[in-house]
């Protein structure tokens, strides 16, 4: 029944000329099924389609850097820096979370979602992207070592019989397969250069990336599912279409990017997933496919310059002095190449690559990500060190894209507030019902964090944990959470939120916001910041018809205890830094020592301090919350 209710609810997120492509997409699924639905066929065995059989690849125009001396020579991949990478890199099908392990079923059969029994099927896709294919074909490269290419050609013989084309949970997400199609790109590049490289896994990775590429450019993400997976997917359409100069590919690519750059991103700069991390993830995808296509003399709309600019700018801006990063939404730690194989700083990662093809520089570039080395020249990068650096030391804004980031003079505290949509689109999928809640840093350390996202679908009660009101910093009223939650990437009712007020004057910021998640009941919040030291928070609730519960919620970071004062004020410290909380008005304290649960990376968790104030009452009221940094 609840699958049932799934279905309805997803239909009704759904336009009528949705609905027409759907069916559209069942009818190319039945000519598949007929076609590879008993022969398990692997994707390198012949070109599916024979009008691309002649298609052959010109590694030259993926312009890596062959001179490059900045590398790495590792032969394994993070797997989130949870699961041991030896343990998992043949077991291709592994549930990870459980000893279970995913069907070989024909892929549209293979239900992947929320599987308790058997694991959170994203960490099962960070194996299959396959990024330790281009790094070991990079290790033959540089290295001459036969041990890279003796692990490459016995990991791709063993993936290619044990992943036959559309069987198995490698093939349930287009964007999947379109990540894993990059990898194999890079890898065959690479290949090229190593002097006796076997001619088979060559044809082989041609084959693959052909029959691949046709499967995404007739299955890409469209209509309400067209969020950061189709930027990907196109992206590496039009990736193919220029190593195998065929211009069909180049031309799909291209335009979808075009309308898609602009549908899915505000104005402001703001991605309208409302997610950092999905927002680097996207630039990173635009940045990649910018940089190939300026190599090979396409022009670049100036358009996508643009916007590029003003997204770095706001990643710059979510950035404080010490790394500390401001990240509402979901963060899964997505990335689409990878040529050193370890856990990196994803924001000053994409941030390089945006510093390499803008006109502004927005991070130090002396010691760069490896990718950055293979894919510019030394050249480029020397010159790319002399761009005027973007200055973000500045509070601002975002009216249009809803967010706020305040910083204090000398930047020992920053300060992010959700003031934004749920998400984008109809299902709003990466959105976190946390309207007009914040994160707070000092000297580095998030005080007040945002609980994270832990993991997508392992299981169900984790993913809700993670989106609900009650765990992120703003008032709960009624146990009523200001969205309604429809499935674990599924929204229905939608909080409103509304700006009413910005000033920012040099003493002091002060922002007006209030939304309509509880209404009748109105929840509104005004922030002023001293931009020294002193945040003050003014909650108020209006339009109240009955008697109503309120608990306002304050998670604390890792490592970070309160304590009661004089049953008038909080302190709160973790040894070498305190901050102080007073209130206003009548309430109850409750501090919730490790009970709440705190995520800053996919699949890990730790248990933290939170804090809750309860309000019962059955006319307007005002908490009047001051938070002071010594």
């Amino acid at each position: 029944m609840g699958n049932l209710w799934w279905y309805i609810n997803r239909m009704k997120a759904m336009s009528l000329m949705e609905i027409l492509w759907r069916l559209q997409q069942k009818q190319i699924h039945k000519k598949e099924r007929k076609t590879f639905g008993n022969s398990k066929t692997s994707v390198t065995n012949k070109v599916f389609n024979k009008r691309l059989e002649r298609l052959n690849i010109d590694e030259g125009r993926l312009g890596l850097n062959l001179s490059n001396h900045k590398y790495s020579s590792k032969k394994t991949i993070a797997l989130f820096d949870v699961f041991e990478y030896e343990l998992y890199k043949k077991n291709w099908h592994a549930g990870f979370q459980t000893k279970n392990e995913w069907p070989l079923k024909f892929s549209y059969d293979l239900d992947y979602k929320q599987r308790v029994d058997i694991g959170d099927v994203r960490t099962n896709w960070e194996l299959n992207r396959h990024f330790q294919f281009p790094l070991l074909a990079k290790g033959c490269f540089v290295t001459k070592d036969p041990v890279y290419m003796n692990e490459l050609v016995d990991l791709f013989d063993d993936w290619t019989e044990k992943n036959p084309f559309l069987y198995g949970v490698s093939w349930t997400s287009i964007m999947e397969v379109a990540i894993r199609t990059n990898s194999w790109i890079f890898c065959y590049c690479f290949l090229k250069q190593v002097k006796d490289a076997p001619t088979r896994i060559l044809e082989e990775l041609r084959v693959g990336i052909i029959n691949m590429t046709e499967y995404i450019a007739n299955h890409y993400s469209r209509f309400s599912s067209a969020n950061n997976h189709v930027i990907v997917e196109a992206y590496v359409i039009g990736l193919s279409g220029i190593i195998f100069d065929y211009e069909p590919w180049i031309t799909i690519g291209i335009s979808i990017l075009d309308t898609e750059i602009l549908r899915q991103n505000y104005a402001d700069g703001i991605n309208k997933e409302l997610s950092l991390h999905y927002q680097a993830f996207v630039m990173e995808a635009l940045g990649l496919f910018i940089r190939v296509m300026k190599f090979n003399h396409i022009e670049v709309p100036i358009t996508w310059f643009d916007i590029l600019k003003k997204m770095s700018r706001y990643v710059s801006n979510c950035i404080g002095k010490f790394g500390e990063v401001i990240v509402f939404g979901d963060n899964d730690e997505g990335k689409i190449l990878d040529l050193q194989g370890e856990m990196i700083n994803y924001y000053h990662y994409v941030l390089e690559l945006m510093s390499m093809l803008l006109e502004e520089r927005y991070v130090d570039l002396s010691n760069v990500h490896e990718n950055i080395s293979w894919i510019f020249s030394d050249n480029n990068i020397s010159e790319a060190k002399n761009k005027v650096l973007y200055d973000n030391s500045n509070c601002i804004c975002y009216q249009e894209g809803g967010h706020t980031i305040l910083k204090s003079r000398d930047r020992s505290i920053l300060i992010g507030i959700d003031h934004a949509a749920l998400g984008f689109g109809p299902i709003a999928a990466h959105g976190h019902a946390d309207a007009l809640s914040f994160q707070m840093f000092v000297n580095g350390f998030p005080v007040f964090g945002d609980p994270g996202t832990y993991n997508y679908h392992f299981t169900p009660e984790d993913r809700d944990y993670f989106r609900k009101t009650i765990n992120h910093n703003t008032v709960t009223i009624n146990d009523r959470d200001q969205s309604e939650m429809l499935g674990a990437f599924l929204w229905g009712k939608k909080a409103n939120t509304k700006i009413n007020n910005c000033i920012f004057n040099g003493s002091e910021a002060i922002i007006d916001l209030f939304h309509d998640g509880y209404a009748p009941v109105i929840h509104s919040r005004r922030y002023q910041f001293n931009s020294v030291n002193i945040l003050r928070i003014e909650d108020r609730i209006k339009n109240i018809l009955n008697s109503v519960n309120c608990i306002l919620t304050f998670i604390l970071g890792p490592g970070f205890c309160a304590q009661v004062i004089n049953n008038d004020k909080i302190v709160i410290s973790n040894g070498a830094r305190e901050v102080t909380m007073n209130f206003s008005g009548t309430h109850d304290y409750v501090i919730e020592e490790d009970t709440m649960w705190y995520s800053d990376k996919y699949f890990k968790r730790e248990k933290v301090v939170g804090i809750r104030i309860k309000i019962s009452t059955n006319k307007d009221c005002t908490l009047i919350t001051t938070i002071s940094v010594k």
